[in-house]
């Protein structure tokens, strides 16, 4: 996202970035020309494209492209359309390359270890330090694609109150955008397998990630203090030269980008196409407004809840999706949920309810969140798709039709049972 001159106060503004994959138009599988494409939109070598209210970079591996609206909007609504305009333009682009773009939070087949093309160009050295460090032949760095959402804020008190917000927002959104069912040509077990490859990405330094769950922090000074320079100490062991001493290195679910005075949402899986990711883009933030204006609880109550009991929720979550049985009492309380137990896509509807008045909430919202709240995140579709004993072959025809949806900006349905 783009620096401004003045920061924008909480929810004034929104930043979206979308990671898709780029594939073979005949096989589905991945093909490592990010940097060919964005050659080919201004004649050389770049890291990044201008098409006006949007923008295209490149990324660590060279089979995903973001596409994104460097300047924050003031209606995160208004970007769905935008956002379809631009996957059109690059896939009419790609077309000459016999490739095309190809949404979801993992490909399904891709093999990391002999797959994996590392952006060679521009800001090279970044990206071989971390393969260096942490070798990015593997799904948590290679093969996961994700939806940021940018939320600025203006001061320390708007920071405490958005972050506390998003701190517990984080562990029910792979409730409502799990997409990352299979991996490796099979079921992984999990509905949003892309976030348990990236909660361990970084073992090798854990500080960057920590519980994926931020702790509580109220102010740049104790973020820098208790967040940032313990992580720049421990990985100075292996990049003496400063070379990813950024806050861009920190890994965790949720972060602060103070270089522009924006908290940035990492934990959401990229959908079948624009409409749904910027429908979940707005509930998540209507959410996340009605916290940081204490509809159902203050500031601090919302900061006493432990990060562990956070990341409890958020491993459920990631296993089982909407499924996912929350027992935290405390927690529920936190959101004003009438219970003291419920399953996670019971939640989503309370949240969706209390929050429908949002402006934000528009009605072009209304489709894709009564989809995913009536036939489950995009895993389970695809999951219910796919059957029982799946094979290459089905894969591809389930995978060719997510491709498609993307391309005609349209929901993927899947089977009504």
């Amino acid at each position: 996202m783009t620096t401004l001159s003045a920061p924008l106060s909480a929810f004034a503004g929104y930043g979206i970035e979308l990671e898709y994959m780029i594939v073979d138009r005949n096989s589905l599988s991945v093909l490592p020309i990010a940097d060919e494409l964005l050659r080919k939109a201004v004649g050389s070598y770049v890291n990044n494209v201008e098409t006006g209210r949007f923008g295209w970079s490149n990324e660590l591996v060279l089979h995903v492209l973001e596409i994104k609206n460097p300047v924050p909007e003031a209606h995160v609504g208004g970007l769905a359309a935008g956002f379809q305009a631009e996957i059109e333009r690059i896939n009419g682009m790609l077309a000459e390359f016999g490739a095309q773009l190809m949404p979801g939070a993992m490909h399904p087949w891709m093999n990391p270890a002999t797959e994996t093309r590392l952006w060679p160009h521009q800001n090279e050295e970044l990206y071989s330090t971390y393969d260096r460090i942490f070798d990015c032949h593997a799904h948590g760095w290679a093969n996961i694609q994700s939806m940021h959402v940018n939320l600025p804020f203006a001061n320390d008190e708007e920071f405490a109150r958005l972050h506390a917000a998003a701190r517990l927002l984080l562990p029910i959104l792979p409730a409502l955008a799990a997409s990352s069912p299979v991996a490796d040509g099979q079921a992984c077990g999990m509905l949003d397998f892309r976030m348990e490859c990236y909660r361990v990405h970084p073992a090798r330094v854990p500080s960057l990630i920590g519980q994926v769950v931020p702790d509580n922090a109220n102010s740049r000074a104790e973020y820098e203090a208790s967040i940032l320079a313990p992580m720049y100490q421990e990985i100075s062991r292996f990049d003496p030269r400063g070379i990813l001493r950024h806050e861009w290195l920190n890994a965790r679910g949720t972060i602060p980008r103070f270089d522009r005075n924006a908290l940035e949402i990492r934990v959401i899986d990229m959908q079948e196409c624009p409409q749904a990711d910027l429908a979940i883009a707005a509930l998540a933030s209507a959410v996340s407004r009605a916290l940081y204006f204490g509809r159902w609880s203050t500031l601090k109550v919302q900061q006493s809840i432990h990060t562990t009991a956070l990341e409890r929720i958020l491993l459920a979550c990631n296993r089982d999706a909407d499924h996912a049985v929350i027992e935290n009492a405390d927690y529920l309380a936190l959101l004003g949920f009438p219970g003291d137990c419920c399953e996670a896509h019971e939640l989503w509807n309370h949240l969706y309810a209390e929050c429908a008045a949002d402006p934000l909430l528009s009605e072009a919202n209304h489709i894709p969140i009564d989809t995913i709240l009536s036939r489950g995140p995009l895993a389970r579709r695809i999951m219910r798709a796919l059957g029982v004993g799946f094979d290459r072959p089905r894969l591809n025809t389930v995978y060719r039709e997510v491709c498609n949806c993307l391309a005609d900006g349209r929901l993927f349905m899947g089977p009504d049972t």
